[in-house]
């Protein structure tokens, strides 16, 4: 006799399905709103600002890709 202890449980699995777009769009208008505002406020403090914020931005980026390219199994 299967043990049934070991399948999955389909229906947790499709609810999940059906939240995580939903999680994903609210999220995404968090950052983007939290972008929007961020570059408003850059913006108005001038370009010596900007530079310094485009640098770090560049700064943050590679390392994120250099973590996922050595952390990735």
């Amino acid at each position: 006799m299967a043990d049934l202890s070991r399948l999955p449980a389909l229906a947790e699995e499709a609810l999940l399905g059906l939240l995580l777009p939903f999680w994903q769009l609210v999220i995404g208008a968090f950052v983007l709103a939290v972008l929007v505002l961020s570059m408003g406020r850059l913006v108005r403090r001038g370009p010596s600002r900007m530079t310094t914020a485009l640098l770090v931005t560049a700064a943050a980026i590679a390392c994120f890709a250099v973590l996922g390219v050595l952390l990735e199994t």
